[in-house]
């Protein structure tokens, strides 16, 4: 009697290939409450309230990466704009998107970042890795905040062992 043994890769998310390995925002990013979304783009856009979009793949390293930097903005701005991350494998059944929708900002590339302001308008629309200094530049104009070379750079400081805030 012959005994086969079968061998299976291990369980590992990695960061740097396109493997499915789950939620991104959780795995890479530590923030399991970016997905799913808790607005819509036409519920933030009613209470007035100035979006981030982004469209993402969970099975892209670039994806991936750049998880870190949208959940680093959430910290920033998550009580003042609404976050909205959008897997863009649920958009591929549609293309009639209207502007009160996510899919309608889509430009076929991820990761892409679209923040939308108070009025409706777009006011920043970038594909890739973007800095974090880039897109917060973009929200201090959003809210009308002092440029980053202007104000006072916020430092982290930990908390306990887990968490870090904010020095000023």
């Amino acid at each position: 009697m012959a005994v086969g043994l079968i061998f299976s890769p291990s369980a590992i998310a990695a960061l740097e290939d396109d493997h499915y390995d789950g939620n991104i925002f959780a795995l890479y990013a530590g923030n399991g409450s970016l997905v799913p979304p808790q607005v819509s783009l036409a519920e933030s856009l009613k209470g007035g309230k100035p979006s981030l979009l982004v469209f993402y793949l969970e099975d892209s390293k670039d994806c991936k990466a750049f998880s870190v930097v949208v959940s680093e903005l959430q910290r920033y701005y998550g009580r003042a704009a609404s976050f909205i991350p959008i897997n863009v494998d649920m958009l591929a059944d549609r293309q009639d998107f209207s502007p009160q929708e996510a899919g309608y900002y889509y430009r076929g590339l991820v990761p892409q970042t679209v923040i939308i302001d108070q009025e409706g308008k777009v006011a920043f629309d970038e594909v890739g890795q973007v800095p974090f200094e880039k897109v917060d530049s973009a929200f201090r104009e959003v809210f009308d905040l002092l440029p980053r070379s202007e104000s006072k750079e916020l430092k982290r400081r930990p908390l306990n062992n887990i968490n870090v805030g904010l020095d000023e």
